[in-house]
């Protein structure tokens, strides 16, 4: 295995290029998810059938499977059917913190304008559910329950096909709340949800995460639909100070490795001794792991490594600019680090918060901006699932306080009837 201590200072061009430049590699399926989008568009059952049998090796009977999803909840062994529901009832408890209350206010000195904002939630929203070389019904959960709680009417899920379908996923479906499963995975089932087919009922919004082929289809299909957000690999970042327990860093960098060959995994510390020591850490656990050749080729890509910097404050530097799906920070004062660290999508601090905290359990919800888009926006929520609404009331006196002001700018923009529309309000 391939990891080694790179000084920080001392990047060349390249080398910075690829810790900030993940690519999430969509660029170079994007033609091919774009015929596929316009065929179901165009076939619907019929293209998501042969997608699936092209792609996922299953000649599909029924696409919706959501009566499965019941079956499957009485199926699954008792624990992980109390997992599920003790992890959804944590997602749900964070994400109720979320929901927005209309207002409406009294503006102006005499409160002649009452001002406000009301809140509303989309009536039909598609979560997509990775399958593949792993299941995740945690990523259910993390769709699902958010949109739920929002007050979503309808909310479907799109999964890949499987022979047979993985049961905990299933269960995690009905467990969150699903309204419909469809058994339809990849680019297919992004198009599917967008567009509909004579199974699958059109959607207001796509979210979830998913391999490339997911995500060029969400990009296809912006505009038709609302999305989420463009996520490509998993990456973590670890700020960790000579406090920190090399173990512990070694351990949730493997974790985020466990996800795909292409993840990015990085660890950044001022202590030489701490560096050397995550790195010995890195390759023993990685070869005990179930998924070794997968976490043997994400930490050996160039997006990965374990960098020392020359102080903390470079060490949040760094941090700040990489922008990092999952941020643990693990030093002895965490709370004043992250007070310097504005972009992020999740924050794990201290050393008993492993990431895999917010992947199942704590809570808060792992579907999470990649690539640096941290810096444009946060991670998936409430407010994907709610629109808003401004209202207003002027009585007489606040119109004819604000007269001037409207007529004059209208009038300034060449829009005259603007103008008139307030005019006429006052004349006898």
């Amino acid at each position: 295995m391939n990891i080694e201590v790179l000084e920080l200072a001392d990047l060349g061009t390249d080398a910075r290029r690829a810790f900030f430049e993940r690519d999430a590699g969509v660029g170079e399926v994007r033609s091919d998810v774009r015929d596929i989008v316009e065929r179901v568009s165009r076939e619907g059952d019929v293209a998501v059938r042969e997608f699936s049998k092209e792609f996922d090796g299953v000649q599909v009977g029924n696409i919706d499977v959501t009566d499965a999803a019941e079956r499957a909840y009485d199926e699954i062994d008792d624990d992980v059917r109390e997992a599920i529901e003790d992890a959804a009832a944590n997602v749900r408890e964070f994400h109720e913190k979320q929901v927005p209350e209309d207002w409406r206010e009294e503006f102006g000195d005499d409160g002649t304008r009452e001002l406000g904002r009301r809140y509303r939630p989309l009536d039909r929203v598609g979560v997509y559910a990775p399958g593949g070389t792993a299941a995740y019904p945690s990523s259910v959960l993390m769709g699902v329950i958010p949109a739920k709680v929002a007050g979503v009417e309808h909310v479907a899920v799109a999964t890949p096909p499987a022979e047979p379908m993985n049961p905990v996923t299933l269960a995690a479906m009905h467990v969150a709340g699903a309204d419909a499963v469809y058994s339809v995975g990849g680019a297919q089932g992004i198009a599917a949800l967008a567009y509909g087919t004579e199974t699958v009922k059109a959607v207001q919004k796509v979210v979830g995460p998913g391999n490339k082929w997911v995500t060029a289809a969400k990009a296809e299909v912006r505009g038709d639909v609302d999305i989420d957000f463009l996520a490509g690999p998993s990456e973590v970042l670890v700020v960790a100070d000579e406090t920190a327990e090399a173990r512990f860093v070694a351990a949730d960098l493997v974790a985020q490795a466990e996800h795909d060959p292409n993840a990015s995994v990085v660890a950044v510390t001022d202590d030489a001794d701490l560096a050397a020591d995550i790195v010995a850490e890195v390759e023993r656990q990685a070869g005990e792991r179930d998924r070794a050749e997968t976490i043997e080729a994400a930490l050996e890509n160039d997006a990965s490594g374990v960098l020392l910097a020359r102080s903390m404050s470079e060490a949040v530097l760094f941090a700040e600019e990489y922008a990092a799906e999952h941020l643990t920070i693990q030093a002895d004062d965490d709370e004043a680090l992250l007070d310097r660290i504005d972009s992020a999508g999740s924050v794990f601090l201290g050393p008993y918060t492993p990431v895999a905290a917010g992947d199942y359990a704590s809570g808060t919800n792992h579907v999470l901006p990649t690539g640096g888009g941290a810096k444009r926006q946060g991670g998936l929520s409430v407010d994907h699932f709610v629109r808003s609404t401004t209202v207003q009331r002027l009585d007489r006196d606040g119109l004819s306080e604000l007269s001037e002001t409207i007529t004059t700018l209208a009038e300034a923009e060449g829009l005259d009837a603007h103008a008139q529309s307030v005019r006429e309000r006052f004349e006898e």
